[in-house]
């Protein structure tokens, strides 16, 4: 772990998106004590808990630090013992001490593929990163407090169209300047939203957001921000059948949108479903790779940095039973039968079944069932196809 605790504070111009500051933060943290739906979320996680001894604990911090090396740390290692079959990782000596890096995964979990990263981080020994976090899921305000004493950083996804390119140049300078000057590094999904049918890809848009305040040379603006790919395999994806839902929801109604409510269904489900074993690959920094490519021009800058990150990505997928079962099932194929066992594939498939059971749309037809059934499939086996094909 770290051993200073100390944090700077931000510029002014940040205070909209960035972290409490240290001279701000503790107000916050004693009144997110007494907010009953945080009391709720603890209890939940940790149900033999002395609440009050927890809080006191927790206003005895000296700093932000601290509070997420000692008190997010412990919540997060309660949280792999009730959800997952254990969390681990390769790659962690490919972070150099004293580097900062913009840490850049594919998107598994709305709240916890970042956590679960810097859990991996303090384990590691290594300084734990901001996360960004969408400003849609900021749905009460005490979620709000919580991921902003606990270092995030706020992406603004609710502005007009004529305020998104102000906000990314913000969001963009504000990145810059906590990896050149406050040395922290960050952590930013490769895309915004999760990517539901697992075809892990790198958003242009976001690269090039991470270059608006780098100046005219697109290939040093991006390697000023070092991103380092980061590989997160879920065994089970605890909304896998939220995801197909929502799909043939989209099918029946393709204006269809998500709620409120199904965002924080979302989230919770994330947070408590069972996921099996996790893993986290770190792969190292592409800056290396992208000095020696020849980009002619923004576009193409932008385009390789792209392509070295979904490469790096689907290299480092973990991959279990279940994601080689999916593979064969929906290519009719036994290319991967020696990668499981007939118990492992009755297993996946009394699994994929119970899941579609949970799926509470009225009048499901044969047919509809079918089709969230290899949707659902298709989720699992495009890890196996990506890596194939990066691999190749």
């Amino acid at each position: 772990m770290t051993t200073d605790n100390h944090i700077q504070s931000y510029p002014a111009e940040f205070a909209d998106i960035a972290p409490y500051n240290e001279t701000n933060y503790y107000d916050k943290l004693v009144a997110l004590t007494h907010e009953p739906g945080f009391e709720h979320a603890i209890r939940y996680i940790m149900p033999d808990i002395d609440y009050e001894a927890f809080c006191r604990d927790i206003v005895s911090v000296g700093s932000q630090r601290e509070f997420q090396e000692r008190v997010m740390g412990r919540f997060l290692a309660n949280l792999e013992k009730l959800s997952t079959a254990g969390i681990t990782s390769d790659g962690v000596e490919n972070v150099r001490p004293g580097m900062s890096y913009t840490f850049i995964s594919n998107h598994r979990d709305i709240v916890l593929d970042a956590a679960f990263l810097n859990l991996v981080m303090l384990r590691g020994s290594l300084p734990v990163t901001q996360i960004a976090i969408g400003n849609n899921l900021l749905i009460m305000d005490w979620i709000t407090d919580l991921v902003k004493i606990n270092r995030s950083f706020i992406v603004k996804r609710d502005v007009q169209k004529m305020e998104a390119l102000r906000a990314a140049q913000h969001l963009s300078a504000y990145i810059r300047y906590t990896i050149s000057q406050m040395h922290e590094s960050l952590w930013i999904a490769q895309r915004q939203g999760r990517a539901k049918d697992s075809n892990d890809r790198t958003q242009e848009s976001l690269v090039k957001m991470l270059t608006l305040a780098g100046g005219e040379d697109t290939r040093q603006a991006i390697l000023d921000v070092n991103l380092m790919p980061v590989s997160i395999s879920y065994e089970y994806d605890p909304n896998d059948y939220l995801k197909v839902r929502e799909f043939l929801c989209k099918r029946r109604d393709p204006d269809f949108h998500k709620s409120q409510h199904d965002d924080l269904l979302s989230m919770e489900t994330g947070m408590l479903g069972f996921k099996g074993r996790v893993h986290f690959s770190i792969a190292p920094c592409i800056n290396d790779a992208l000095e020696q490519c020849r980009c002619s021009g923004r576009a193409e800058a932008v385009h390789t940095a792209c392509r070295l990150i979904d490469n790096a990505i689907h290299r480092g997928y973990f991959l279990y039973p279940i994601n080689y079962i999916a593979y064969d099932v929906v290519n009719n194929t036994d290319r991967y039968a020696d990668r499981y066992t007939a118990e492992d594939r009755a297993r996946a498939e009394e699994y994929v079944a119970s899941r579609l059971a949970k799926v509470d749309l009225p009048h499901i037809t044969d047919e509809e069932r079918e089709y969230m059934r290899m949707m659902m499939l298709t989720m699992y086996a495009n890890p196996v196809r990506n890596q194939e094909a990066a691999r190749s």
